[in-house]
């Protein structure tokens, strides 16, 4: 965290977000909670082992974490 209550310190979280509503949970029908999670739960799979992140050298996440704790 960089300050006391500064805009900064949840932006990457606000990012985050954003980009799950926009992409499954405002374009996807949902009745119930459990349907709803499951949508969550889809996204972020995907957003973790299956898309590739530019500032990440277009590896996942899950890559990109994995190769940091064997180098280590």
């Amino acid at each position: 965290m960089d300050g006391k209550a500064r805009w900064v310190d949840n932006v990457i979280v606000e990012r985050w977000l954003r980009s799950l509503k926009n992409s499954r949970v405002r374009i996807n029908e949902y009745g119930t909670p459990a349907e709803l999670s499951r949508l969550i739960a889809g996204y972020v799979e995907q957003y973790n082992d299956e898309r590739l992140h530019q500032s990440l050298v277009y590896e996942t996440p899950s890559e990109w974490h994995h190769s940091g704790l064997i180098a280590a």
